[in-house]
């Protein structure tokens, strides 16, 4: 007689209890090993660092770390800290997946350092397209706001001027950049497209998207950025993407064009923007992330009328939370039947 395979899950992150007992009633081979008294409060839903006032006793941190290196997979990043996840990699040889809350949780997990023997036994995937219809509706917002002239309509609602009439920009006769066509990506082309607009993609392997015009591979960005009315990053943070759109995309765009970042900071080099922004090279700026979080109080964005700032809210969603669980059951179901996991993060993509 054969025992049935089961994969011990710890959980690392905040999670309701409800939604751990609906992960291991979608997959009863999953045991979800859980002490929520060793978890910082949630504030919010999604939020799965916790409460930052919270802190464990030297006792309770004794006992967290002691429950992680009994897992053979983890749900979260422990303190979403790569120094913790680095300490527990090291610290448990059974450890073989963990799942990211994050869509970009390739860059927490390399920031961790760890080396290639370990990244050779280690399976990370993410949350990508969990935050995809969110994501892509805060990109929509940032550039109707930007064809729409919002800094001018607030500068003139400020003051209580009627303004002469004038021309605003119609994004279905715009030609709209987008830098990444992961879920996010992908989700706001076909947004874009829906609206008339005319879409390239910029992607590091060739996909297919209806109604989008033509996808390039990054090193061609300056290039279809040429004379674009506007340009979206919905790019993770990585070596390869940071900086990406830098002083030379940026001036490659139509005067006046729109930008908008809702991957990470990082992607954009902020001096850059800053500069652009300053001269008018780029008209309006809605950014969901900055390279520093939270965004230093000198920094000169701040201040921009032509910047709006969201502090890396815009993927929120009291769905959230439910998603991953729903796509944690599902992964642990695959792995369990010997199936292909999904949001598998490439191991180029972990160093």
């Amino acid at each position: 007689m054969t025992t049935a395979r089961r994969l011990r899950m710890v959980l690392a992150t905040p999670l309701d209890e409800a939604l751990c007992r609906m992960v291991e009633q979608r997959e009863p081979r999953l045991e979800l090993v859980r002490d929520h008294a060793l978890l910082p409060p949630m504030r919010f839903p999604g939020d799965h660092e916790g409460d930052p006032a919270w802190s464990r006793t030297p006792g309770q941190q004794a006992a967290f770390e002691a429950l992680l290196d009994t897992a053979e997979a983890l749900y979260g990043i422990p303190d979403v800290s790569p120094v913790a996840l680095a300490r527990t990699v090291a610290a448990n040889a059974r450890l073989t997946w963990v799942q990211t809350m994050a869509a970009g949780g390739a860059s927490q997990v390399a920031a961790a350092g760890l080396d290639d023997a370990v990244l050779r036994r280690l399976t990370v995937t993410t949350s990508a397209g969990v935050h995809a219809g969110t994501l892509a509706e805060f990109a929509l917002f940032g550039l109707l706001a930007g064809a729409k002239d919002l800094p001018v309509l607030q500068a003139h609602q400020r003051v209580r001027t009627w303004a002469p009439r004038w021309a605003m920009g119609q994004l279905h006769q715009q030609t709209v950049v987008v830098l990444g066509l992961g879920s996010i990506g992908r989700r706001t082309a076909e947004l874009l497209v829906a609206l008339g607009a005319q879409v390239v993609g910029v992607n590091r392997s060739p996909v297919q998207i209806l109604g989008v015009d033509r996808v390039v591979a990054p090193a061609e960005l300056a290039e279809a950025a040429r004379g674009a009315d506007a340009l979206v990053a919905t790019l993770p943070g990585a070596a390869s993407t940071t900086g990406l759109v830098g002083a030379t995309v940026l001036a490659a765009l139509r005067p006046g064009a729109t930008v908008v970042n809702v991957g990470r900071g990082t992607v954009i080099d902020e001096p850059a923007l800053v500069a652009a922004l300053r001269s008018g090279q780029v008209g309006f700026a809605a950014l969901d992330v900055a390279a520093v979080e939270p965004l230093p109080p000198d920094s000169p964005l701040w201040a921009m009328p032509t910047v709006v700032l969201s502090p890396h809210t815009a993927a929120l969603s009291p769905h959230e939370d439910r998603r991953i669980a729903e796509l944690v059951a599902e992964n642990a179901r695959r792995l369990l039947d010997g199936e292909d996991l999904l949001n598998v993060v490439a191991a180029r993509d972990l160093s």
